[in-house]
């Protein structure tokens, strides 16, 4: 019986001091729903984390950038999340949100909150708890 973790990559996606994040749908079945959190996704059989967090960006909202930073790993009992980080070189109206309810540039202080307003929504929503960790993380070790 295989009691294997699941592994995803996802991308912090970093523009002048803001922080590009994915409003979760609000659909109980998934983890974190109608929570802020960082784009990326399950890596798929034979892809290399790197692989995978390139296809899950374009795949979400069609950025394609080829030079994504491994950051670190974090995992838990059932997730191991493997953690990138790349600039954003185009503005929020070039990207196409394909999953999710809502994108948005969080600062610092959005993160450190651990909410943020969201338009689409039409009210303050909160960080992931595991995804507000890697923010702040991040934010330290720059």
């Amino acid at each position: 019986m295989s009691n294997e973790k699941v592994q995803v990559a996802i991308a912090i996606l970093h523009q002048n001091d803001q922080f590009l994040m994915q409003l979760r749908d609000n659909i109980p079945t998934i983890l974190y729903p109608g929570y802020w959190a960082l784009f990326g996704g399950h890596i798929e059989s034979g892809e290399t984390p790197e692989i995978a967090v390139k296809r899950e960006i374009l795949e979400e909202i069609g950025y394609d950038f080829s030079e994504f930073t491994p950051f670190a790993c974090y995992w838990d009992d059932k997730i191991i999340r493997h953690v990138f980080h790349a600039p954003l070189l185009v503005g929020l109206e070039q990207l196409v949100l394909n999953e999710g309810w809502d994108m948005g540039l969080l600062t610092s202080k959005d993160i450190h909150q651990g909410n943020c307003y969201s338009k689409n929504a039409g009210e303050i929503r909160p960080l992931g708890p595991m995804h507000q960790r890697i923010m702040l993380d991040f934010i330290d070790s720059q």
